[in-house]
C-alpha cells in the first residue's frame, strides 16, 4: 500500500501493517467526534510516526498513485474533518 502523508510524500507500507494504522484511526475518528484537541493532536502524531517507522519511504521523483492520503502533521481539527469518511481517515 502507497501512503502520501500531505507535505512530506510517500511511503509503501505492508497490507499487514493496515490493521495497527486502524486503531489509530478509530482513535483519532472518536477524538474528533468528542473535540478532544490535545488527543487528537497526539493520536494524529502517533499515526504519521507508525507511518514513518513502518513505511519505506519513496524517493521524491518516484511518484506512485497513493492508495491513502493522511493529512499533514500540524493539519487542524477542521481539516481533518473535512478529508474524513465514514471509516475515518483509513478505510476499513
Amino acid at each position: 500500500m502507497i501512503v502520501r502523508i500531505m507535505g512530506e510524500g510517500q511511503w509503501k507500507l505492508d497490507d499487514s501493517d493496515v490493521a495497527g494504522l486502524n486503531k489509530l484511526d478509530d482513535e483519532l475518528l472518536a477524538e474528533m467526534e468528542s473535540g478532544d484537541e490535545d488527543g487528537f493532536r497526539r493520536t494524529l502524531g502517533a499515526l504519521l510516526d507508525a507511518v514513518r517507522h513502518l513505511g519505506e519511504p519513496l524517493a521524491d521523483e518516484a511518484l506512485q498513485p497513493s492508495e491513502l492520503i493522511l493529512p499533514a502533521p500540524d493539519a487542524t481539527l477542521e481539516e481533518v474533518r473535512a478529508m474524513l469518511s465514514d471509516d475515518g481517515l483509513i478505510p476499513g
